[in-house]
Order: structure tokens, then sequence, then C-alpha cells
């Protein structure tokens, strides 16, 4: 009989933020994947699933989680990743994998399933949606992320800034994610683009260091990679124009 690997979404860092779904998965898993960098601190993910399950139930798995340039550093990584869940599943019917946001969107576990689909073929692979980064600044922030026929776009910044002034040049509302190195080259396309008046930028969203502020408070300094930002669209027709 096929083992199960479940992506579960345990949102962007407040726990009150799980889904019961969520949950569901967690506690009902044999046990609960999560990642961890090669330093060994604790990261999000697992700070969140502790609130949900006990500790004797957590595998840490590491993930080359900060390492952006050195590709072949990276895909070790992934591979001794994989083998280790590929272990896991092999001794048990039922692996949760939990991850920060959503697992269908910038997921280490898209990384994951697909090393598993060669390492252990047949496995079954679901996912739980998670609250994402966006919602929850949005929600916190008091920022509308789409109205009637708005577009809603959404960029990592690790993908360029001139990137994000594309979508900036545009009619929606922009979010950018993992732009904390870059923060001096988004507040400068802000600028050009004359979006940085309703612009708004949170970081450690529901956690006790949480910081939500107006994106022209920036100062250009560096910021936690995590950082979310939300661009609204323009909305100058009033109430319903954009329907």
């Amino acid at each position: 009989m096929s083992s199960k690997l479940i992506g579960v979404g345990v949102g962007p860092g407040d726990p009150e933020l799980v889904t019961v779904k969520g949950v569901n998965a967690l506690r009902t898993a044999e046990v609960v994947v999560v990642p961890v960098m090669d330093t060994g601190e604790r990261g999000r993910a697992e700070a969140t699933v502790l609130h949900y399950v006990p500790e004797e139930k957590v595998v840490r798995v590491v993930f080359a989680l900060n390492e952006r340039t050195d590709r072949g550093r990276r895909e070790a990584a992934w591979d001794a990743a994989g083998e280790r869940v590929a272990g896991l599943l092999g001794a048990h019917a039922v692996v949760a994998f939990a991850t920060i946001g959503d697992p269908n969107v910038y997921s280490t576990f898209t990384y994951l399933a697909q090393t598993i689909a060669g390492l252990v073929p047949g496995t079954v692979v679901e996912t739980v949606p998670g609250i994402t980064a966006m919602q929850d600044l949005a929600a916190r922030s008091g920022a509308v992320l789409a109205e009637g026929t708005e577009p809603l776009t959404l960029v990592p910044v690790t993908a360029g800034a001139a990137v994000l002034k594309d979508a900036l040049n545009g009619p929606g509302t922009v979010v950018a994610y993992k732009f904390g190195r870059q923060a001096a080259e988004v507040a400068e396309a802000l600028r050009e683009t004359g979006r940085l008046d309703d612009a708004v930028w949170g970081s450690a969203l529901g956690l006790e260091s949480e910081s939500i502020r107006p994106a022209a408070e920036l100062d250009g300094g560096p910021l936690p990679y995590l950082s979310t930002l939300i661009a609204p669209a323009r909305r100058e027709s009033g109430r319903g124009g954009k329907l």
C-alpha cells in the first residue's frame, strides 16, 4: 500500500492562522517533517507546528533554505532531504511536511515532492492550503488586495527589481516577496512608478517581532529576507469603480 506525503501550509507565523484542516492533517500524520537551515535554529514552520503536535512527533530535516548562489550545494541538500523523507515514508503510512504560507506558493515542499516522486514512485502526494503572508499583511494593515476587475500580481524580488518595476507600472495591486536584501531597489521602484504613498511593508507577521509600516517610512536599509510588500492598485474612481 502506497504511503502518503502531505504538504501542510501553516501560515506566515501566527499559530491561530493554521486552518482546521491543517491542524487535523498534522495530528493525523504519524510524523511531521519541518525544514530547518543547516545552522540549526528553529524556523517559523517548526515553531507553529509545536503548538499542535508533541515535539517527539516532529522530525527536523535540513534544507539549504538560505542558499541562493551555490546550486550544487542546494541540489545536494535537496537530495539528502529527499532521502531522509523517503526513509520516513518507508516506515510510516502518512508523513506530513509543514511549510510556512501555502505549499503551492514558493514553497520548499514543491522541490521535496519532485524528489520523492523519483525516489519513491507511487507515493500519494497531497497538499493542504495555508494562509499566505500577503493575506495576513492585508488583514493587519487594511490594504485591499483586489477589487472588481483588477489583476493581482505576486513578484519574488529575487527575480530582479526590473520585474517588480514592470508589475508596478501595471493597473493592479502588486505584492512583493523576498526583497529584504534589495530593499533600496524596491523603494526606488515604488518612487519611480508613483506607487510609494499607498504601499505597506511587513515582516515577522504574527510574531513578537512583527513590524508593519508604510513603505514611505523605509530608508532603503536591509530588511528581513521574508519581508512582504503590498502596493495597492490605484483606485480613483470611487466605490465599485473597477467593477
